[in-house]
């Protein structure tokens, strides 16, 4: 898992420890030192660690304009003991949204598991941010359908169309174009 990195390509067009209105902001990270760990395996250590035991993100791209997030997840998203929706939205939703976003893009691949919960800080997530939206792209069959299971599912946008394995070859802007594309095809 250490050779799991997060995806890097568009770090000319962003970098979240640069951004002043980031979670991460002047965050410092290591090439070298790994410690930060998922099921006992050490990973990449540019991945952003938020609180949780389970769970580690890095924000790929902002666009302050078109209000809009590309996160990468990795990890196990535990609800049930890490509780890791609460940190989610608290410590780096919260202060997004406080700068405008509103559309969030979430990357998947790498969530190995989910553990449910409740959906209070699902449903809040969705009402803070009106006429916004949550995508889920190619989040692993199992995970979605424990998601679905639980009835979580509601507050997202996935599968279909969302299992974009090529969404490397986007630039962002042609990313956060596309999915905007599936998520108005599905409200209409």
């Amino acid at each position: 898992m250490h050779l799991v990195e997060p995806y890097y390509r568009w770090r000319n067009l962003y970098v979240a420890d640069e951004d002043e209105a980031s979670p991460f902001y002047e965050r410092e990270y290591s090439e070298f030192e790994f410690h930060n760990r998922v099921y006992n395996f050490y990973i990449h250590p540019q991945w952003d660690d938020i609180g949780s035991s389970t769970l580690f993100l890095k924000i790929l791209f902002v666009d302050y304009d078109f209000n809009y997030a590309v996160i990468e997840l990795m990890g196990e998203w535990n609800d049930a003991i890490e509780n890791d929706i609460m940190t989610l939205k608290r410590d780096v939703i919260d202060e997004m949204t406080s700068f405008g976003i509103d559309k969030f893009l979430l990357i998947g691949e790498n969530v190995l598991n989910f553990h449910s919960s409740d959906d209070c800080y699902y449903e809040e997530w969705i009402d803070d941010i009106d006429d916004g939206w949550v995508a889920m792209i190619n989040f692993h069959e199992h995970v979605k359908i424990e998601m679905e299971q639980v009835g979580i599912d509601q507050y997202f946008v996935f599968g279909g169309e969302m299992e974009m394995l090529e969404w490397r070859t986007y630039l962002p802007n042609q990313l956060f174009e596309k999915v905007s594309e599936i998520v108005e095809s599905r409200w209409k």
